[in-house]
């Protein structure tokens, strides 16, 4: 009987579609591994279709190339080494699955299906698999494994068929998304299903950005006293092998490297810095540009891409308009300075001048208002496309969860862009993490060292500057009354009345409800970005345009 097992935690940054691309990063993750003397190498949910592959996974050519990558892994570990638990679709039983194969000895030696498949929030995979039966454990090397997909582990029954089944270990391949609140849920949802079963748990997370998505990786291992054995790093690749013994009680691993942990802002800080770093490289664009306010979101958006690019792959530009002060001139000059990114000045002046002449007589008799302001912001995002276009740098839009919450943002204007990374950040996070890069900048990112944004930057009053003496407070309540109002009414979905329990009055509740309603359609045409919270717009609140209910 085997006493001894080595157990590798593969946590891997695959890339949707790029099938032999992560076959042959699941190989590198098995060499790794066979050189920490690995028994088997488990990697992370459709580690080989990259996760989630949504409607790309229904195409037969698509499958058909999984399934050849699988072979030509399979047939890799006849070479005596570590066998591999890999995440791979299956087609079978009349229909397409999400599965695990145990990959041994030359060939594909069992396969377990998806059993609870998601379809809420980001997930929908209902639509695109069909569920698998209850599993059975996984017989390897005298050992019982029971693998838990995922989703498999959220809830208690498939933990508990497993057990009552005879598995030892259970091993749990993951593509999980990162928000601020999933690390505490994923890890409560662990240790229950461990104090459940009695039994010890292996957890293995995707890590890197896939769209809006990002995996924060943290792959850990849990002996069946809930204690933690080892947790790899967030926000990067790693391969970790487990030594796990044989004792008269159950299988007991042995303490192994525990990564540290990064605090609430600078997990969300690497959240974007990963989100952006792989949607810029995954689709290949040579480097980002970003308009320059001035404002402390362009001053941010500015550090992360920085951060997660190099500054030789960042170009900002500064637009003044004939409202522009002086002060955010220098401002954004500063910023690009610290950050040592090119910055470049185009004067849209010229621009607001023929539009002024273009619609004078059909503005005729018509007082100047939003359409001058929106003009100016329209010609930022044309000048910004018309650079992209010529040399290939995608635009970053800057606009902030807050803002974007009651549509203040101009469509084909400041929302223009590819990309957003702080479309799921509040403006008074913005501050926060503009102060905490100013304080330090984690390891492995690509800025600089020391302050990133200006502290004037920071401290002075929000503007759009599209007009004389214009503030965001002439429009908008201060920003920490109106997210805390957003968190109740979007992030809890919380009623008037308990909105107003935390101390605001109800007309000024009704008005963010009512701008929140009637920003829909500009959220609809706005870029991707970052998620970072439970109810970020677009993939998990989904509200209709068309919508006359009123609360």
């Amino acid at each position: 009987m085997t006493d001894s097992l080595k157990i590798a935690l593969a946590q891997l940054n695959p890339t949707v579609g790029a099938v032999e691309a992560n076959a042959d990063k699941v190989l590198e993750a098995r060499r790794e591994a066979a050189g920490q003397g690995a028994d088997l190498v488990v990697t992370p949910e459709l580690a080989v279709n990259g996760y989630p592959p949504e409607d790309l996974v229904l195409r037969p050519a698509f499958q058909e190339r999984v399934e050849a990558a699988v072979g030509r892994i399979a047939a890799r570990t006849g070479d005596g080494g570590p066998a591999v638990l890999l995440g791979a679709t299956h087609r079978g039983d009349g229909g397409l699955h999400n599965a695990v194969c145990l990959l041994d000895r030359g060939a594909v030696r069992h396969v377990r299906l998806k059993h609870d498949l998601p379809n809420y929030g980001v997930f929908d995979e209902k639509r695109v698999f069909s569920a698998g039966p209850l599993p059975g454990p996984i017989p390897f090397r005298d050992v019982r494994l029971g693998a838990m997909i995922c989703e498999d582990m959220w809830t208690g029954e498939v933990a508990e068929c497993l057990e009552e089944n005879g598995a030892e270990i259970l091993l749990v391949p993951n593509g999980s998304p990162f928000d601020v609140a999933n690390i505490e849920r994923r890890m409560n949802r662990a240790v229950a299903r461990v104090v459940e079963t009695g039994l010890p748990l292996v957890y293995v997370n995707q890590v890197g950005g896939q769209d809006e998505l990002v995996f924060d990786g943290a792959s850990f291992a849990l002996d069946a006293e809930r204690t933690l054995r080892a947790r790899l790093p967030a926000w990067r690749e790693a391969v970790a092998t487990t030594e796990w013994r044989r004792a008269a009680d159950g299988w007991v691993c042995q303490p192994a490297p525990v990564a540290g942990e990064h605090g609430r802002l600078g997990t969300v800080y690497r959240a974007l810095v990963a989100g952006l770093a792989d949607y810029v490289d995954k689709n290949g664009f040579p480097g980002v540009l970003i308009g320059m306010s001035g404002g402390v979101d362009s001053a941010l958006s500015a550090a992360v891409a920085t951060d997660a690019l190099g500054p030789g792959r960042v170009r900002c530009v500064m637009m003044p308009s004939r409202y522009t002060s002086r002060a955010s001139l220098d401002d954004a000059a500063e910023c690009s300075g610290l950050l040592g990114v090119r910055h470049d000045t185009v004067p849209i002046a010229p621009a607001m001048d023929a539009y002024d002449r273009m619609l004078e007589e059909c503005f005729a008799g018509a007082e100047p208002d939003v359409a001058e302001e929106n003009i100016q912001a329209r010609s930022r995002g044309v000048t910004l496309m018309a650079l992209s276009n010529k040399f290939g740098h995608m635009v970053l839009s800057t606009g902030n969860k807050s803002e974007m919450s009651v549509g203040y943002a101009t469509l084909y204007g400041d929302m223009c862009g590819g990309y957003s990374v702080l479309k799921d950040v509040y403006k008074t996070t913005v501050y926060a993490l503009a102060g905490w890069r100013n304080r330090r900048r984690p390891d492995g990112l690509l800025g600089p060292e020391g302050r990133a944004i200006p502290q004037t930057v920071i401290d002075k009053a929000p503007t759009a500057e599209l007009r004389e003496n214009q503030t965001d407070r002439d429009s908008l309540p201060p920003y920490g009354v109106l997210d805390d109002i957003l968190d109740g009414l979007v992030e809890k979905e919380e009623t008037f009345r308990e909105v107003c329990a935390r101390g605001h009055e109800r007309a000024l509740v009704e008005r963010v409800w009512g701008m929140l309603m009637r920003a829909e359609y500009k959220r609809r045409q706005a870029p991707p970005g970052v998620k970072i919270t439970p109810r970020a717009f677009g993939r998990d609140r989904r509200y209709p345009i068309t919508n006359r209910f009123r609360s």
